[in-house]
């Protein structure tokens, strides 16, 4: 039977609010499609907005590699991003606010004018990018143990969770996004480490792809809205009780302490 799109979309939001996974999100065998779990994200987003949240930006995620290896996710997914996800940085995060998150770090966007269609290149980026910033994102899937495929992400919005800007905007001019060294640290120590080339080859291509495959549901990229491209790296586990920081070579770096529930 086809997946109950209100249904599914209630699951969703009760796991959010209470930090309470669920077992199952979407079952296979009820034949769910690519659309339908993008209906079941339009859903949770549209109620979220209805209670006064706002929609300000876009993500791309899994589209490394490294990401789809480590979650078992074999294409990208995409999804909204709300003004309530975006955190002060240097500023606590604390356990108690997830269920059971992972750090990345991507080179996130910002528009100058909307971009978006099937017809999109790699010149339309680059002439509608503003500037580009460090970026941590915190992912935490509403699906217990990450045991997700494509529908439990697309219609968890990508599993995110919370992102954190560092403050080092640069044109692109000024950064290259084809070969830029990435790492990841906890209390100093380098978990995880990438390059911005295994976004796609870059991130400027992955938004390409991102621009075209939204395109069928009628979705451009907006201007003035922040747009992650996926991370650089494999995600790592948040331990709590560490400050955690995302660091781009020759760029700049973002950083957080991630505390203990009390």
């Amino acid at each position: 039977m086809p997946i109950n799109i209100l249904e599914t979309a209630d699951r969703i939001l009760d796991a959010k609010a209470n930090r309470t996974p669920v077992d199952t999100l979407i079952r296979p065998e009820d034949g769910p499609t690519v659309a339908d779990a993008f209906r079941v994200q339009e859903e949770v987003i549209r109620r979220q907005v209805a209670a006064g949240d706002s929609v300000a930006g876009f993500k791309l995620g899994n589209i490394a590699k490294a990401m789809q290896a480590k979650f078992g996710v074999d294409e990208p997914d995409y999804g909204y991003l709300l003004a309530s996800q975006f955190y002060p940085e240097n500023l606590p995060r604390s356990e108690g606010e997830f269920i059971e998150p992972y750090i990345e770090l991507e080179p996130a966007f910002v528009f100058k004018r909307d971009v978006g269609g099937t017809n999109v290149t790699v010149a339309d980026i680059i002439a509608a990018t503003d500037f580009v910033v460090p970026a941590l994102e915190i992912i935490d899937s509403r699906v217990r143990d990450w045991n997700i495929g494509i529908f439990d992400t697309l219609a968890d919005s990508g599993s995110s969770a919370g992102i954190i800007l560092g403050g080092q905007p640069r044109t692109l001019n000024e950064v290259n996004l084809s070969d830029t060294q990435g790492f990841i640290t906890f209390d100093g120590e380098v978990v995880a480490e990438g390059n911005t080339s295994a976004i796609y080859g870059s991130p400027i291509s992955a938004l390409v792809w991102l621009c075209h495959r939204i395109a069928e549901y009628g979705i451009t990229l907006k201007a003035g809205q922040l747009i992650l491209p996926g991370s650089c790296l494999a995600a790592a586990r948040m331990v709590p009780g560490t400050r955690i920081t995302g660091r781009f070579e020759g760029w700049g770096e973002v950083s957080f302490d991630y505390t203990a529930a009390g």
